[in-house]
């Protein structure tokens, strides 16, 4: 490994300073090792299984590294940080160099992905009766009844009704879900009822989208599959079989109709290039900004 590089904080300012008296006695010796007062620590991000470390602008970044079968080298950002792959034969100063290069963008996906996942650590959710969570990006309460008086299997949704003060007309108004569970079930009972319920309204929901956009497209979807990972909304294979991630139900459903058009793209243009994008923009025009709520909002930490 080849020795790390040394940097230098100036800390001299080139404004003129007043002047002032120097104070009597010996000046502090230094110490080697220990902070100047008034410098700025550089911001951190450290990949748990980090065997290098680089010093990008004013953060230092500890990357796990590792060689594959590759053509050039690749940055991957996830919520762990960064990883960096590299082919065989490249020489770790091309690898340096090229963290140089990217430094900008990868100090900009590290904030963001921490960003997000503080996010998502403050929307946590603790399971009980009352509890609100995001459905089709409105709130939803958990109301726990153990009556078993509704026809849903395992849990119904319900919407009141509230008289507009403007129109008088009735408009829909507070979203329940009652869950057929006693008053005393586990905080794991209530999360899996839960659970359970939205992964079938996420499916039902995903196939009536994917009917609609893939004619538009002029595709056809052969299988889908409901997805739980944890950094990825959706994946296609060529052989018409679409993967999407359930949690998805939290979001508004323009959200979720960027990412189905997203995929089924897919079964067109197997790639990211700009052919794909605009094959995207086709049926939905305005997907950079839908793409951008994806990152950006917050949805509950199962």
């Amino acid at each position: 490994m080849l020795p790390l590089l040394r940097f230098t904080l100036d800390l001299f300012s080139t404004e003129p300073q007043a002047e002032r008296p120097v104070p009597a006695g010996p000046k502090p010796a230094y110490v080697p090792g220990v902070p100047l007062p008034g410098a700025i620590a550089p911001a951190e991000f450290s990949h748990p299984q980090a065997n290098r470390e680089v010093r990008l602008a004013d953060a230092v970044v500890a990357y796990a590294f590792t060689r594959a079968k590759r053509k050039s080298i690749g940055f991957v950002i996830g919520p762990d940080g960064l990883v960096v792959r590299a082919p065989r034969w490249t020489p770790l100063h091309e690898v340096d160099a090229a963290l140089q290069e990217k430094g900008g963008w990868i100090l900009r996906k590290l904030q963001e992905s921490r960003e997000r996942q503080s996010r998502a650590h403050s929307a946590r959710v603790e399971w009980r009766d009352g509890v609100a969570i995001p459905f089709f990006g409105e709130s939803m309460t958990v109301v726990l009844d153990p009556t078993h008086g509704f026809s849903g299997r395992g849990a119904q949704l319900k919407t009141s009704t509230v008289v507009d003060a403007v129109t008088g007309e009735s408009v829909p108004g507070e979203k329940t879900l009652h869950v057929g569970l006693p008053k005393a079930a586990t905080a794991d009972q209530i999360r899996d009822a839960v659970q359970a319920w939205l992964m079938r309204q996420a499916a039902a929901h995903f196939k009536l989208r994917m009917d609609h956009f893939a004619p538009l497209l002029g595709v056809q979807w052969k299988k889908l599959r409901l997805s739980s990972a944890g950094t990825r909304w959706g994946s296609a294979s060529a052989d018409g079989s679409i993967r999407l991630n359930w949690r998805l139900i939290h979001f508004r459903e323009p959200v979720i109709d960027y990412v189905v058009a997203h995929e089924l793209s897919h079964l067109r243009v197997m790639d990211h290039s700009a052919n794909f994008w605009n094959t995207v923009g086709t049926v939905v025009p305005d997907y950079q900004s839908l793409r951008s709520q994806l990152k950006e909002d917050a949805i509950p930490k199962w």
